[in-house]
């Protein structure tokens, strides 16, 4: 004979949440009833929907939907690229939301891009550029979603529309910062620290899919460290939250509504959200940012050097101890390394001051220090420790003497 208990089992929802509350909110007693079991889970599940919720409204009005017009057309209006064939077959790509103006307020141009971006202030420790009014805004958004643009509007969640005074663009890391005046307070989004991240961390991304502005997708940071060969100078974060074309160069929020990253691109098979979106990481976005906005381009320093990682394969192949720092494996003749004295196979254990064992890491250390600029250096040489100074170079100029860089500054 059977018998059947009157009270419930949890079900697999239930031991679903109940992962969601030990991972978030502290471990349950499992050996609760069912009844409290439920209750307790019902509560967790509550708790992060209001997490949700408050994210969502503290990060929002920050977002907008960026318009582009022109990126295939010449002046005179004419098309660049062949029309596509017409076909009465349905795309499952299709817009649904509301269609913005085909054409430009002027006429000019056609619509040839719509994206996301996210209003910020690209001088924080200043508390806006010194020689900006305050009725100046900048919002962040992608690259590839102005790139030849003869006109960008910025849409903002009230459905203003402001005309992009100043555009600027990176495409090394699909970044990209437009100016707009408004005469009305907006709000700035509050930067987040992706450094912090872990994988399994909760996120949030806003933006406009096909169209359809404000939309919020929630989910986890699936991995970090991430390659794209379009996106040469970013490692992206890549989430699971759902990212589908509109959403590109909108912010990817933690539970505290703060910016973490900025959305760029997925991996799809038919062009939709397929479970794997990528983000450029704030700490990486806000310094490109900023170089733009105040430049208007990114000025990356460089040694003029190739280097490789000690692991376990190269440390024995270069009979040196694994983990011991980043193996300078080329240099360009007459390049700043060059001048400083480096050699091929030092190992350089420290720049400006900080331990290296990646070389991503030490070549974005170096990128973000100014052009000109004099750094110190600690490598290994045949097991003796030596310092030397380094005056970087720009990146597309590795051989640039100081007295070249200055005259370019000039």
């Amino acid at each position: 004979m059977t018998i059947r208990t009157s009270h419930r089992q949890p079900s697999r929802l239930l031991l679903v949440l109940l992962a969601i509350a030990a991972l978030n909110f502290g471990q349950p007693d499992v050996s609760l009833p069912a009844a409290n079991a439920d209750e307790a889970a019902q509560v967790s599940a509550r708790s992060l929907s209001r997490a949700f919720r408050d994210a969502a409204r503290e990060a929002g009005p920050s977002v907008v939907t960026v318009f582009s017009y022109g990126q295939n057309q010449t002046l005179s209006g004419e098309n660049t690229d062949e029309a596509e064939p017409e076909t009465d077959e349905e795309s499952p790509d299709e817009p649904v939301g509301p269609t913005p103006p085909q054409q430009s307020d002027d006429g000019e141009f056609e619509l040839s891009g719509l994206g996301s971006g996210v209003i910020i202030n690209p001088f924080p420790d200043a508390d806006k550029n010194a020689n900006e009014d305050k009725t100046t805004y900048w919002v962040m958004t992608n690259n590839h979603v102005i790139a030849n643009a003869k006109k960008v509007v910025v849409q903002l969640p009230n459905e203003t529309e402001l005309v992009a005074e100043k555009v600027h663009g990176d495409p090394s890391s699909d970044i990209a910062v437009l100016q707009v005046t408004s005469a009305d307070a907006l709000k700035v989004a509050q930067y987040g620290d992706s450094n912090t991240l872990d994988i399994g961390d909760w996120v949030l991304a806003i933006g406009s899919p096909f169209k359809l502005e404000a939309t919020v997708s929630a989910g986890i940071i699936s991995a970090k460290n991430r390659r794209l060969d379009r996106i040469r100078r970013s490692r992206l974060l890549q989430t699971d939250a759902a990212i589908n074309p509109g959403n590109s160069g909108g912010p990817l929020v933690d539970l505290d509504g703060n910016v973490i990253a900025i959305n760029t691109a997925i991996a799809t098979r038919n062009g939709s959200y397929q479970g794997i979106g990528f983000a450029v990481p704030i700490d990486q976005a806000k310094w490109i940012a900023r170089e733009l906005a105040r430049f208007g381009t990114v000025r990356r320093s460089t040694m003029g050097i190739t280097t490789v990682e000690l692991n376990a394969k190269m440390a024995k192949i270069f009979k040196l101890p694994e983990g011991l720092g980043v193996l300078v494996y080329e240099i360009i003749r007459k390049s700043s390394a060059d001048r400083a004295g480096l050699e091929q196979l030092d190992v350089i254990t420290e720049f400006a001051g900080q331990p290296f064992l990646k070389p991503i890491d030490l070549r974005e250390a170096i990128e973000r220090q100014p052009v000109g600029s004099t750094q110190s250096l600690k490598v290994i040489r045949k097991g003796e420790e030596i310092e030397l100074e380094v005056i970087l170079a720009p990146v597309d100029d590795p051989t640039a003497t100081p007295e070249e860089m200055l005259r370019s500054e000039k």
